[in-house]
């Protein structure tokens, strides 16, 4: 994959990681008076990429003061190790809960394998690299570290994961989302550039209502734009965060559709795939997106399936009908 480096004109910087396909996964980088700090790193593959950036800034990788991660999810976090090896001056920032899963790994991997299946798993991330723990710091609410002048605060922000923080960069006034903000690739957006985003509630942690909690405590901080891992600078936050709010509900209320529709939890897995497929290829279309539905399942079907598996899991847990759900707040 060929590599570009996106400068914002703000401090903030964006690569493709090398992960699976172009545009899938963004690595950003932060720099100010000569410090710099990643956020999320991808793969062990995004490495080189990694240094090449850093080159061209015409910074030496004991510049590196932070490689910090939004959640432990591997498609975020599985070069974390090797980034440490690499810049050996950078503390490992990391949410409490996924501290002790990248100082030793084994139990991360393995639920990786879970999801993916062992093979698929190792060809996507390799050998993962401990982090060492005494180069770990972890985050608390409302945490700030200073890079350079400018000051990046910390806030817990669990529905995607509970190991999830997001990054507000208070100079850019920009907000480093992680997978909170869902996912929204440059192939979906309007022939006027606007974004088409979506959730992505994958296993295994997925809250719908944790997770509006969280996006609306992010709006209100009011940032110019958002940078989600999945991929890159969108904006205007506000009127994107109500498309994805709305279409979290949707998601919610087609989960329990599809447990209702199906003889068996197994079976409505590829039932509610069907149904994510159908409703967001309507949504796709009403935005105005060029790409055809072939091209747009092409892009989202490893996003629908695992979609699929997290809703499922929240669906079928120990929450009764009417009680903690997306239902509260409109959907189904």
């Amino acid at each position: 994959m060929e590599f570009r480096l996106i400068d914002f004109a703000n401090g903030i910087y964006a690569f493709d990681a090398g992960y699976v396909r172009h545009q899938l996964a963004a690595v950003h980088l932060i720099v100010d008076r000569g410090r710099a700090a990643f956020i999320d790193n991808g793969s062990n593959a995004s490495l080189p990429r990694a240094q090449r950036a850093l080159a061209e800034l015409g910074l030496t990788p004991d510049a590196v003061d932070y490689v910090i991660v939004t959640h432990i999810h591997l498609d975020h976090a599985g070069g974390s190790g090797a980034y440490m090896q690499a810049f050996p001056n950078a503390k490992f920032v990391v949410h409490p809960r996924g501290a002790r899963h990248m100082v030793d790994p084994t139990k991360l991997m393995a639920a990786t394998e879970e999801v993916y299946g062992k093979a698929r798993a190792r060809e996507l991330y390799g050998d993962l690299i401990p982090v060492p723990a005494e180069r770990v710091l972890e985050t608390h609410d409302g945490m700030v570290l200073t890079l350079g002048r400018r000051e990046l605060a910390f806030y817990d922000a669990p529905g995607h994961a509970k190991h999830h923080v997001f990054i507000h960069d208070r100079t850019a006034n920009g907000i480093f989302t992680g997978d909170l903000f869902g996912i929204s690739y440059r192939e979906c957006d309007a022939p006027d550039g606007r974004p088409f985003v979506f959730p992505c509630p994958t296993p295994s942690q997925f809250d719908p209502v944790d997770w509006r909690d969280s996006v609306e405590r992010m709006i209100a901080l009011a940032p110019e734009a958002v940078y989600l891992t999945h991929f890159s600078r969108i904006a205007p936050p506000r009127p994107l965060a109500q498309q994805l709010l709305h279409r979290l509900d949707e998601c919610v209320r087609l989960a329990k559709e599809a447990l209702r529709e199906a003889p068996s939890t197994e079976a409505a897995q590829a039932v509610l795939e069907k149904k994510l497929s159908d409703y967001l290829l309507a949504e796709l279309s009403r935005h105005g997106s060029l790409l055809s539905p072939a091209q747009a399942l092409a892009l989202w079907r490893e996003d629908l399936r695992l979609d699929a598996m997290g809703l499922l899991i929240w669906a079928t847990s120990a929450q009764p009908e009417g009680s903690r759900s997306g239902a509260s707040h409109g959907g189904g």
